[in-house]
């Protein structure tokens, strides 16, 4: 009898479940049959697909379709990416039906240039479209709240991302109880703490501004809003779920490991190697994070006060949050230099 891998043992041994992020479907599938059970992709899905091998004839065959029947480049972007989701919620249909919908969601993310509450319920309903497991992802702005409460209140399932703060996560747990309120059948909601990102930011704070403060004590940074987040979003609303997202290194999911929630990570770079390293599944998500490591981030990290304490930052700043900016910069890059490519076509 082989051995489980380490995806299939943390399924089995504790309450959080592996998500894939940004696949092809080949990777897809290879993602399910490790333990996978669901999967998000965001606004650079479709310029990483052009660069992909496996991917690109098959980009290339959609931006000559939509070239002829459509002249607005930034359409044509929203349609290709439509149909490469479509294509990856295919694939966990199986999943989602066999659950009664629980597992199998793909959730997708639209135009980073256009984040008004109208505009995202109209990009939402139009990638509904796509299959019965799509779930629309929407950032947690002023705006996007707006939009989360339409929606939610139309039964669309949500992935709330760009979620940097407590305060982020808490406002979406009241959206979701408001909206929801005398439904008998509400559709799943979930929060995705950009973990990740927000540890990325916070060391090139460290680095530019030369603040002194050790690395051990800033590797905990992310790890520790996270902890409090999912804490403070449990007791306010359970039905709630909690994603861990933008995994820079392994720890961003394996410390996670403890959690009744959902941790998106890359096929390339993250998923193949934990796999490939196979280490032990141990449940970290319990431990404490050491007082002495919460003043030092406190004290020296003004960005990681905004992010830790919930009246440390107000809704009017979300979209502005040097975390949140810098996550939306790398989607409106890859956005910009897809639509170069497509308008190469036109």
């Amino acid at each position: 009898m082989s051995e489980k891998h380490y995806f299939q043992r943390v399924k089995e041994q504790s309450e959080t479940r592996f998500w894939i992020n940004n696949v092809t479907e080949k990777e897809a599938h290879w993602a399910i049959d490790e333990g996978a059970v669901g999967c998000t992709q965001n606004p650079s899905y479709v310029y990483k697909m052009m660069n992909h091998p496996d991917m690109q004839e098959k980009v290339e065959a959609l931006i000559k379709k939509y070239v002829g029947e459509e002249s607005d480049a930034n359409e044509i972007l929203i349609k290709i990416q439509r149909d490469l989701v479509k294509d990856i919620a295919a694939v966990f249909l199986d999943q989602y039906e066999a659950s009664q919908g629980r597992c199998g969601y793909v959730s997708i993310q639209g135009d980073p240039f256009h984040e008004d509450a109208d505009t995202i319920i109209a990009h939402a309903l139009f990638n509904r479209q796509a299959g019965p497991n799509i779930m629309a992802k929407v950032p947690v702005t002023e705006e996007g709240l707006k939009a989360i409460e339409v929606l939610v209140a139309q039964g669309v399932p949500i992935n709330a991302t760009e979620v940097m703060s407590v305060r982020q996560a808490l406002d979406v747990c009241e959206v979701y109880e408001r909206a929801t309120h005398g439904m008998k059948n509400k559709a799943p909601i979930y929060y995705s703490h950009i973990t990740g990102i927000l540890d990325e930011y916070l060391k090139k704070v460290v680095e530019t501004e030369k603040i002194e403060i050790s690395a051990d004590t800033l590797w905990h940074a992310g790890i520790c809003a996270a902890k409090k987040t999912y804490w403070l979003c449990r007791q306010k609303n359970k039905e709630v779920g909690f994603i861990g997202g933008g995994a820079r290194g392994l720890h961003h999911f394996t410390e996670m490991v403890g959690a009744d929630a959902n941790i998106t990570i890359n096929w390339q770079g993250t998923a193949d190697k934990l796999i490939a390293e196979n280490p032990m599944v141990v449940q970290r998500f319990f431990m404490p994070t050491p007082d002495r490591v919460v003043d030092e981030l406190c004290t020296k990290l003004p960005d990681f006060r905004k992010a830790y304490f919930v009246e440390a930052i107000k809704p009017s700043e979300y979209e502005d949050f040097g975390p949140v900016v810098l996550f939306r910069s790398s989607f409106e890059d890859a956005w910009l230099k897809a639509l170069d490519k497509i308008r190469s076509y036109q």
